[in-house]
């Protein structure tokens, strides 16, 4: 792997520029990441408007995330190839089209279609800009646009049910869903426009043209088609013959790992496994992998729990995810100026408030279980927030802190594929034991949301245990 470049001085003008640059990618990086959870709250009006059947609306959810995490990795070594303004272009504009379309849809079919083009396009995208940041920014200087980052992600995530029942309620129940789709649309365009004239080109002396591996594509593709495959199905593919996929997904990127070894030696990999060389790369994609498992799944019960258990509004519904959402954000700005004085032990923090926060929730709500169920959140919430601004974004730094410039894109991809997997297993196991939890208590939704959200902590526990065994083990190291 080449060498990290040093520190460059730059002018008023140019950090300017690249801060404007960073500020386009941003929004980006929030109108991709928003889908995965803002449509959640619209799967009601969307059964009503277009008759779908419950295949047709997991495919309308879950396939964006399936060609999502598809697209990470070709997508960022492509960035890192022929230049990530080219890519970051070509994605948003993509994405703009195929929200109208969705918009548009008459019929499930096709909106299912149009979420598959959207969530290939989020793909896309999202390695241009941590690509961008990786590109811009040096050494301790990362920590604060990768801190705006993890805010982002923080934010979209959570916020997605509160901004998609605002569009509900002020477009109506027929035909406020497309609204979801359609907010996208003036933000896109701005950003395709913006996006070519702030982003930088490819850089003088880099080569226009690199062989970009098309049997290492092949393989990954197929790889993560078979992993996620099984997951975002789990509750619409009722054979168990289903998880026989995750095993062959795996020996596929066993054989990936085997062909980017032999492929490295002559010519530039898809993604270059020494990377994993790297203990912190290695470690910060693994607690990635195990906390997005657990982070993303709060949300997807929580919806469920609210409007389907209580008859809460997708209004109300939002607004009681906005008390994390906003300790995220505060947090991961903070998280991001203070990781490089902190390191590992930050996250770690992070990860153990989270836990308690968590926990703090479940205790509440048993405690209190005829009292509105988004005010006796609200507090515990709050405080998981705070923890999870102190994950996100720190681990996003510290994880890439030692990668190339010129491997920014593809290393950035493999590690948000991680997190894709990663949502889609912890969605999966948590909506499970939700859903026998619900059958087996003859329809208590309250003993269900406790029960997945106490899988949801302990998953989140097992990212605290491994940041403190590295930890341990770098002090052990020291001495």
């Amino acid at each position: 792997m080449s060498a990290a470049q040093p520190p460059q001085p730059v002018t008023a003008a140019e950090n300017r520029r690249r801060w404007q640059a960073v500020g386009v990618g941003l929004v980006a990086a929030f109108m991709t990441l928003l889908d995965v959870s803002i449509v959640n709250v619209a799967v009601p009006s969307i059964d009503r408007a277009l008759h779908a059947s419950p295949s047709d609306l997991q495919w309308i959810l879950s396939g964006y995330a399936l060609t999502f995490g598809l697209a990470l990795v070709p997508a960022g070594r492509f960035g890192d190839a022929r230049g990530r303004r080219n890519a970051f272009v070509f994605g948003i504009a993509l994405f703009t089209v195929t929200s109208a379309l969705a918009g548009l849809a008459t019929t499930p079919t096709w909106l299912v279609i149009t979420r598959l083009l959207q969530g290939a396009a989020a793909g896309i995208v999202n390695p241009q800009v941590i690509g961008l940041i990786q590109q811009l920014f040096r050494g301790p200087e990362r920590a604060r646009p990768f801190g705006l980052l993890g805010a982002t992600i923080g934010i979209s995530t959570a916020v997605g049910p509160l901004l998609g029942g605002l569009l509900i309620a002020i477009g109506g129940q027929e035909h406020g869903w497309r609204w979801v789709f359609f907010v996208n649309v003036p933000v896109g365009v701005l950003a395709v426009i913006l996006g070519w004239r702030l982003l930088p080109g490819r850089p003088a002396g880099q080569p226009g043209w690199r062989r970009l591996d098309p049997v290492g594509v092949l393989l990954l593709g197929i790889g993560v088609v078979l992993v996620l495959l099984p997951l975002v199905q789990e509750q619409q593919w009722r054979t168990p013959w289903k998880w026989a996929l995750i095993p062959a997904g795996l020996a596929v990127l066993v054989a990936f790992g085997l062909w980017e070894r032999r492929y490295a030696r002559h010519h530039q990999p898809l993604f270059d496994l020494r990377l994993f060389s790297l203990q912190s790369y290695t470690l910060g994609s693994i607690l990635a992998l195990v906390y997005f498992g657990g982070f993303t799944a709060i949300f997807f019960i929580f919806t469920l729990f609210l409007q389907m258990g209580l008859h809460y509004s997708a209004l109300v519904a939002g607004l009681a995810i906005t008390p994390f959402a906003l300790g995220s954000a505060a947090a991961a700005v903070l998280g991001g100026r203070i990781v490089n004085r902190f390191g590992r032990p930050l996250v770690a923090i992070g990860l153990l408030t989270v836990v308690v926060g968590l926990a703090a929730t479940v205790i509440a709500l048993h405690l209190a279980p005829d009292a509105p169920a988004p005010w006796v959140a609200a507090g515990p919430l709050l405080v998981a927030g705070i923890g999870s601004g102190l994950v996100i974004a720190p681990n996003q730094t510290i994880t890439l802190s030692e990668v190339p410039v010129d491997q920014a894109g593809s290393g950035a991809g493999m590690l948000q594929t991680g997190q894709r997997i990663g949502a889609a297993a912890g969605i999966a196991a948590v909506g499970s034991v939700f859903f026998s939890s619900l059958a087996d208590s003859r329809g208590d939704w309250t003993s269900a949301f406790e029960r997945s959200l106490m899988l949801a902590t302990g998953i989140i526990a097992l990212a605290l245990i491994a940041a403190l065994i590295d930890i341990w083990r770098t002090h052990n190291h020291k001495n």
